[in-house]
């Protein structure tokens, strides 16, 4: 987020002076390069999913979803670094016109990535909840219109919150909701979580009479969970840090690593693939396909 990062440049002077921690500076060709691989590789699996109708089913829609929101985080990056260099070659006039409402559609691509992590994830929670639990009636709850539908509400839902924010993110209730969500969202999966757990211990039978496939898809989003806790909850905490204790020596210690919070949230765009193709035999078939077919 500009205004977000600004704040942090304005406020890094300040705080600098009152913390011994020395500010970590990453190569920007280290983020361009990771985020070259993050677009490549979720693009892959969009196209997997389109190229195979055999993938075409909500739970690979929801997946594409994520991917979609991955893939933006990386754009947004690449975006950044391009125009940087056209400013560096004196292209671009500094803080003009046109480099603020580029600047603005860039923020609403990193918001727009995080939100539509969130619901992603939160859709695809509740699509394992339904393969386990309700698994025979899970193809006429699940159905492809319901999900296109659900997919609909959600972006169009994200892209309304990711341009509000942007508009109005210097304001601290903004900031709040912005980092209240993804909390709201762990809850969300926890409780899901957590009443899995309860009828698995009254439905124990009927769980271990249940497809692999079933119990392997709750083990995956447990996994794709787990890195977007890692790779994204450094961040979340920087913002509130920045936002509430910005002259603390102890917080401007940890937002000196605001770089590498950056590149944790640049490595989850080319994690997740991994995770797909390592969970996924029909994804992982159909990406062996696609690189064998591009070489002949």
């Amino acid at each position: 987020m500009k205004h977000i990062i600004n704040l942090h440049e304005n406020i890094n002077d300040t705080a600098r002076n009152n913390s011994d921690c020395p500010h970590v500076v990453l190569p920007e060709e280290i983020f361009f390069i990771i985020s070259i691989i993050g677009v490549l590789e979720n693009l892959m699996v969009l196209l997997a999913v389109i190229k195979n109708k055999n993938l075409q089913s909500p739970m690979y829609f929801f997946i594409c979803s994520l991917a979609i929101s991955d893939m933006m985080g990386s754009l947004y990056k690449i975006l950044e670094n391009i125009l940087i260099v056209f400013r560096n070659m004196g292209y671009l006039k500094p803080r003009g016109n046109f480099e603020t409402t580029a600047d603005d559609i860039m923020d609403s691509l990193f918001i727009l990535s995080l939100l539509g992590s969130i619901f992603s994830l939160s859709v695809i929670a509740a699509d394992r909840y339904f393969t386990i639990f309700h698994a025979l009636q899970y193809h006429s709850i699940v159905t492809m219109r319901r999900a296109i539908v659900v997919l609909t509400v959600i972006w169009t839902g994200c892209t309304g919150g990711a341009i509000t924010m942007v508009i109005f993110s210097h304001h601290v209730p903004t900031v709040i909701t912005f980092t209240s969500l993804f909390p709201l969202m762990l809850v969300f999966i926890l409780c899901l979580y957590v009443h899995m757990f309860l009828l698995a211990r009254s439905h124990a039978r009927k769980i271990l009479t249940l497809p692999r496939a079933n119990m392997k898809g709750a083990i995956t989003l447990t996994i794709l969970l787990g890195v977007f806790i890692f790779c994204w909850a450094p961040f979340v905490l920087h913002v509130l840090l920045m936002t509430f204790c910005p002259n603390n020596p102890y917080c401007a210690c940890y937002m000196s690593l605001f770089q590498v919070n950056g590149m944790l949230i640049m490595c989850n765009a080319v994690i997740d693939p991994f995770i797909y193709a390592f969970r996924s035999p029909e994804l992982r078939e159909a990406f062996k396909k696609m690189v064998f077919c591009s070489r002949s």
